[in-house]
Parts: structure tokens; sequence; C-alpha cells
């Protein structure tokens, strides 16, 4: 990945780059406006509203913690639990701006604001990807959100109004796009044989974390060891 001042120097925040963005973000909206459609199909099937649901899309716009909230959307309302759990589901995105920072620490503040709003884990990775082939505009990360945020709300829409006709999205994969949208990610930024240790620590630690906690902490605590494994190897290789 390019660094230092003269990369901050080359921050770019233009329409040739939220174009950028969006263009190249097509495959992963597809891949997200399908399990878009599994999140409508079973927001249906519990005591959330039409409006109620797509406003959800619309200002959470965080597949996996609507995902996990659905669980907990029952009478009476569990207030407390929701907030909580969609809390520590999204503290991932701590991880995912911080790496951002030096990229965006020279936009305007509104541009940043506006752009995060859009972050999501699939763009975020194809990003990230652009970054480290030379990709110096801001507004990519935004054409691409905007892209799949538009893709996320729409799909909400078609599941609520095909839940009738697919009760058991299982029977057709549909529940299997989330999943293959993260391997995607994980083989497009991958950086070679190093990157095994973060992500194999990452991915141990959250599946033991999963057996021992309840609620959605394993995702934190898993990102975290992969992310200090990540800093750990930096370090000893920074000293070899």
């Amino acid at each position: 990945m390019h660094g230092g001042t003269e990369e901050i120097a080359r921050s770019q925040f233009t329409a040739d780059g939220f174009v950028r963005g969006l263009r190249e973000s097509i495959p992963i909206a597809v891949a997200v406006f399908t399990y878009g459609v599994v999140f409508g199909v079973l927001a249906r099937q519990t005591p959330l509203g039409t409006i109620e649901t797509l406003l959800m899309s619309v200002t959470v716009f965080a597949a996996s913690a609507q995902f996990v909230v659905l669980d907990l959307w029952r009478t009476p309302l569990a207030v407390i639990p929701i907030v909580i759990t969609t809390v520590a589901v999204n503290l991932r995105h701590l991880l995912l701006s911080a790496a951002l920072e030096p990229w965006f620490s020279r936009l305007k503040r509104g541009r940043i604001y506006g752009t995060l709003f859009f972050l999501n884990d699939e763009s975020w990775g194809l990003t990230m990807r652009a970054h480290s082939d030379g990709e110096t505009d801001g507004a990519y990360l935004l054409g691409s959100g905007c892209l799949v945020f538009v893709a996320w709300v729409s799909a909400t829409g078609v599941g609520l109004t095909a839940g009738g006709l697919i009760s058991d999205p299982t029977r057709f994969g549909l529940d299997m796009a989330f999943a293959a949208v993260y391997i995607a990610l994980l083989v497009g930024v991958w950086d070679g044989r190093s990157d095994a240790v973060p992500v194999a620590v990452g991915g141990g630690v959250a599946l033991v974390a999963s057996m021992v906690l309840a609620g959605s902490w394993h995702i934190i605590i898993g990102g975290l060891a992969g992310s200090l494994a990540g800093v750990v190897r930096d370090e000893l290789g920074g000293h070899q």
C-alpha cells in the first residue's frame, strides 16, 4: 500500500472517483441484493412492519446487525438487548474506519462523515484493494457505498414483497449468499501468505469465543485478535 506524506497529499475526492467506485462495485452489489432479499423475507416473519423494516435498512444499513436483531424483535420489545447487540456487532466499524484514516485525514469533514455513513464491509474490502493498487480518490468508497446502499434497501423491499412466495430461503440456497460475499472479500484483500496469520488468529479466536460467550461478541473479539496479530506481524517483519 502506498504510504506516507505523498499518499496523503495525493488524496482526492472527485466525481470520477465516485463513478469508478460505483462501476467496480456492481458485482458485490448483486451479491448484497441477494442476501438483502433474504433479510426482507425473514423480516416479514417477525412483528416488524413493512415501513419499520425499510426504515431499519435505510438508517442502520448494517446487514449482519440487522440479521441478528431479527431474532430479538419480539413482543414485548427488548429495547436494551437490541441496542447493545447492534452496538456490539457494529463495533468492527471502528477497525474499518481506522484503516481509512491515513487516506481520509486530509479530506473535508463533511466529505468524511458523509462517506462513512455508507461504509460497509463489502465496499471497505473493495476500496482497500483498490487503494493498494494505487487508487487515491476518497470518493471511490462513497460511490461503492452508495450502490451497495441502494442494492440493500431495494432488496429489502423485494424480500418484503416476495416474502409470501419464499417462506424458506434455504431451499434456494439464498442463505449462503452472505457467507459467499465475505469469502470473496477475503480473497480480494488477500495480500500473500503473511496474511494467513491474522486471518487464522482472528477466525480461531472468533470461533472459540462463539462457543463460550452469548450474543455476537465473538465478532468483535475475533476482529480485535486478528488486528492485533496483524500489528505484531508487521512489527516483527519490520525488524527482520
